[in-house]
């Protein structure tokens, strides 16, 4: 029987079976089920204890449900980058560039976020960026990408913590309180979060996916009212207010410069939407959830990012005072955030707060999220033996215990921010974690690109592949060239800033580091393993693969078939 035919009939391709990964799921199962609910659940010292698998490596748990990966893909790293980063940018660029940025890194993150899903049904395994980047571009890359995302998570964490205790401070009784004090009680928090393991996680991002959804609603309800002249009597906007602030002070800000500066906010306001594959690897079934949850990334991007900042732009000019600082210091004050500043020129009491609140929520959101991605990479890559074996620790309960410690290690640089230095230090911290996403998400297409290369030059049918790329590998090659696009910009603008003609060589190497990191950890990957670029003959497309349900994925396709023409790209892109 040819490739073709078996793709296209009911049952399950020979070449599918991955007899070992199996395995692994069942002696998971039975592990999990054979375990009292307080060590399942990580609540007794027994829990600590190492999970025997034989020599099953892949020992994660799979209790993830499908509103959890729906709800981490649609809201999931929503962050300062969005709610706060957004302040600076519009300083920066103004609200026309601030659109046009989002909307270019939107459009890669679009076909960055399928491209993945494409693989992750497939090959659904934990550290899914890194072992896709070892597969099918380069172990040394997939070494490089490995430790670079392990690295860009670890930095994160105490980025976010300061961001906690500033936005804390914006209540007046929290500003004789040391921001050390809140620091510590939202990395306690954050661990405590992390003792539930898997679950913890998800559960966390679940429902505070939940209120950043409905707040970015409210708000956008409420923008809507201001910008036709519904606000309260005596504010600013109780009178028509329209497209104003695009002529006066303007839509554009700093000219090319303007434009380019931008991206680096787009791209650390983006950072996180990949999670989702990260988070199918722990999920119950991803052949049937993560499907649904990567197209809930179309509406992550136009509800949250271009409609929410088309409204801020509206609201409030690219000089407002309000905004001053926003876009130079080390990390986010809730002070400069538009989506607060809106509340107090529109004299609405309270709203002020509770975005605050919202921004809150969001921060400890990406704190946890640091931790599972982190650690679930560095578990991989133990696995895979480039790491520490003991980082392939994982616990009775499901959780990779020497992966998550390293990771809060992090935690207490935080408190760097005590010190008169800090923010110097977190300028530092931040550039190397600012451009490391989009070194990332361009592996993530190339990876498609060789996969989907690899698997033509093997004479396979499409048909074969139970969840496809919308824009197929023509949508990773966009994916991969606006990536470079991005980086040659931020590289422009890290010789050439605004203002300047020439950058110093600290101003460079705090808006660029992150390249010489990569290109530091693709050598030592070179160096441990000896291993090169690998041709398309090299690409090993069986091993691992997921064995599927051909009888449902043939059923589903046969619907849809059925369906008239609007109706499937429905569901092919939004369903």
């Amino acid at each position: 029987m040819s490739s073709e035919e078996k793709g296209r009939g009911v049952s399950t391709p020979e070449k599918e079976a991955p007899p070992a990964f199996e395995s692994g799921t069942a002696t998971r199962v039975q592990h999990r089920d054979n375990e009292d609910f307080y060590t399942r659940n990580g609540l007794n010292l027994k829990s600590f204890q190492r999970r025997s698998d034989g020599d099953i490596t892949d020992s994660l748990d799979r209790t993830m449900k499908t509103r959890h990966l729906h709800m981490i893909a649609i809201g999931g790293s929503i962050g300062a980058g969005f709610f706060v980063g957004s302040g600076g940018a519009l300083r920066t660029g103004g609200p026309g560039f601030v659109l046009i940025d989002f909307m270019i890194i939107g459009i890669m993150m679009f076909n960055t976020v399928y491209a993945l899903g494409e693989l992750a049904v497939m090959y659904p395994v934990s550290g899914g960026f890194y072992t896709y980047s070892t597969r099918f571009i380069d172990p040394s890359w997939g070494f490089a990408m490995g430790w670079n995302y392990v690295m860009q998570w670890a930095i994160v964490l105490p980025l976010e913590l300061t961001v906690c205790g500033v936005t804390v401070q914006y209540w007046d009784g929290a500003k004789d309180v040391s921001v050390g004090v809140w620091i510590t009680v939202f990395l306690v928090f954050i661990i405590a979060i992390n003792v539930f393991g898997t679950l913890g996680y998800a559960e966390e991002e679940f429902w505070s996916s939940c209120l950043k959804l409905g707040a970015t609603i409210v708000f956008m309800i409420i923008a809507l009212v201001l910008v036709c002249g519904g606000g309260p009597a005596g504010s600013r906007y109780d009178e028509y207010w329209g497209a104003r602030y695009w002529y006066e002070p303007g839509a554009f800000k700093n000219g090319f410069k303007g434009f380019c500066s931008i991206f680096v906010t787009a791209a650390f306001s983006f950072s996180g939407t990949e999670l989702v594959g990260l988070a199918a690897a722990e999920a119950k079934n991803p052949v049937k959830s993560l499907p649904g949850a990567i197209k809930q990334v179309f509406w992550r991007i136009t509800l949250f990012y271009i409609l929410g900042l088309f409204f801020v732009g509206l609201l409030v000019p690219h000089d407002d005072p309000g905004l001053i600082g926003a876009a130079d210091q080390a990390y986010a004050d809730a002070n400069t955030s538009p989506f607060v500043l809106v509340g107090k020129y529109a004299n609405l009491t309270g709203f002020d707060s509770f975005m605050n609140v919202i921004i809150l929520v969001s921060v400890v959101s990406i704190g946890v999220s640091s931790v599972y991605g982190g650690s679930r990479t560095l578990t991989a890559l133990a696995q895979q033996g480039y790491a520490p074996k003991f980082f392939a620790y994982i616990d009775r309960s499901g959780r990779p215990l020497y992966s998550v410690l390293f990771i809060i290690a992090f935690g207490p640089l935080a408190y760097v921010n005590l010190d008169a230095d800090g923010p110097t230090v977190f300028s530092w911290l931040l550039a190397l974690s600012g451009l490391a996403a989009l070194f990332t998400w361009g592996s993530i297409c190339l990876a498609h690109i060789r996969f989907r290369t690899a698997w033509a030059r093997q004479g396979r049918s499409l048909d074969e592949i139970p969840f496809k790329a919308v824009g197929g590998v023509y949508g990773s090659y966009l994916g991969l060239t606006l990536n470079v696009i991005v980086l040659v910009a931020n590289f422009y603008i890290a010789i050439s800033p605004i203002g300047a003609r020439l950058n110093t060589a600290e101003g460079f190497f705090q808006a660029y580091l992150a390249l010489p990191v990569v290109i530091i950890f693709w050598i030592g990957g070179f160096l441990w393993k000896r291993t090169g670029w690998l041709t398309v003959d090299q690409i090993d497309l069986d091993t691992g693969r997921r064995e599927l349900p051909w009888d449902d994925i043939n059923e589903y396709r046969a619907e849809l078939a059925k369906m008239p023409a609007w109706k499937r790209i429905l569901h092919t892109v939004f369903v």
